[in-house]
């Protein structure tokens, strides 16, 4: 099946195709380049649960083995910038969705720990809700700084969202045997609170992240259909079907070999 009317209709999917981007989410990282020049004097990047790139590294982002190969691959230099676009397959359950989202977004967290420099940045997808603020306070305890960002590409209506981490703290040794901040919440201890912090605040911790819009908001709604850009007349398509089912019934009409029966 291909994609919906509605989805090809979408001006980031249309325009994606046409730049020659492999997806329409090229944009909400462009946008989110404007705002934070992420790509600043990054040498070194490791995208996260991404689609074939330059170079693949095949594994599980929860094993010790994969950030050696990635360190390996650096020639064992560590990385400027680590991004994770990776997401859950969604079931409409808003709770569950964020939940799985967050766990997901954890895991990623535990390898860039191992693989990204000191003063480096994290950049994530995260599902917003009503405990979002939770994992805020978690990533506060490894970088300085901590912003939602919202493209201007990601659609109004989704719970989408980015954090977007810099300036990773150093002093602390990760180990990926034990899954990070695997332990059970109390108000009784801060076990979140960084060392040395300004407030070492005791008890349960909600940080509130600063949330910015990303990208040209004079531009393009991604949820706002456009009309046809000259003359009303329909574009030619970005990928013409490779058989459509119409075709054989075409080329016999005009062999003559079809002929339409008179009622």
């Amino acid at each position: 099946m291909g994609k919906s009317t509605a989805v090809r209709r979408d001006i980031w999917f249309r325009s994606a195709k046409e730049e020659g981007y492999r997806a329409r989410s090229a944009y909400k990282l462009l946008q989110l380049d404007e705002q934070f020049r992420l790509f600043d004097r990054v040498e070194r990047c490791v995208d996260l649960c991404a689609a074939p790139g330059v170079v693949q590294i095949e594994g599980d982002i929860t094993k010790t083995s994969t950030a050696e190969q990635i360190i390996s691959h650096f020639k064992g230099r560590l990385a400027d910038l680590v991004v994770c676009d990776g997401a859950p397959d969604v079931t409409g359950l808003h709770d569950l969705d964020e939940f799985v989202q967050a766990q997901l977004l954890l895991a990623a967290l535990n390898i860039t720990l191992h693989v990204l420099r000191p003063g480096g940045t994290f950049v994530a997808k995260i599902f917003r809700g009503r405990d979002v603020t939770l994992l805020y306070d978690q990533l506060r305890c490894f970088f300085d700084r901590v912003t939602c960002a919202k493209p201007r590409s990601s659609r109004n209506s989704s719970m989408e969202a980015f954090v977007v981490c810099e300036g990773f703290r150093e002093g602390f040794s990760p180990d990926l045997t034990k899954p990070l901040l695997d332990f059970s919440y109390s108000t009784a201890d801060a076990p979140l609170t960084p060392s040395g912090a300004a407030n070492d605040v005791k008890g349960a911790m909600r940080f509130i992240a600063p949330f910015v819009a990303c990208g040209d908001l004079s531009g393009f709604d991604s949820e706002t259909h456009y009309p046809l850009l000259s003359d009303n007349i329909a574009p030619e398509p970005l990928q013409a079907p490779t058989a459509p089912a119409y075709r054989e019934y075409f080329e016999l009409k005009r062999s003559g070999a079809l002929t339409t029966p008179h009622p």
